[in-house]
This record gives C-alpha cells, structure tokens and sequence, in this order.
C-alpha cells in the first residue's frame, strides 16, 4: 500500500490547474454536498439579494467588519 507520504509526493508534480482538478475531484468524493441545504442557501442569498436592492437593509463595508471584528478579538 502506498504511504500518504508517497502519495502526496507523486501528486505535487503536476501543473497547478492539474493539481486543482484532483482536490475538486477528491472533495466532490466526499459527497459534501447536501443538495437540500444548498437548496435553502440559494433562497437565502436570493433573499439578501432582493433585500439589498430594495434598500431594506444597510450593507457595511468589509473593511469595516473586519476592523470591528480584530478590535474585538484584541481585547
């Protein structure tokens, strides 16, 4: 059987797009995918979206965000 280590090393010499399409491939192996809740996150972005264009809700910058969010795990 072959070992992780030598797996790994008879995987890296491919180009990188080559490298991409083995780690898609061996993700989508993992069936992470559960269409129902992909399903109801679709409706939820669709949701964001029509509520963002309406102007129903206020965006924030992400700089912003993410200055509040390092100020916060500072403390």
């Amino acid at each position: 059987m072959t070992s992780k280590d030598e797996f790994i090393s008879e995987a890296i010499p491919p180009p990188v797009e080559i490298r991409l399409q083995l780690i898609e491939g061996l993700l989508e192996s993992l069936n992470l995918s559960h269409k129902g809740i992909d399903e109801l996150w679709a409706i939820e972005v669709e949701r964001k979206v029509t509520e963002i264009e309406k102007g129903e809700v206020e965006t924030v910058p992400g700089e912003e965000v993410f200055r509040k969010l390092y100020n916060r795990l500072k403390q």
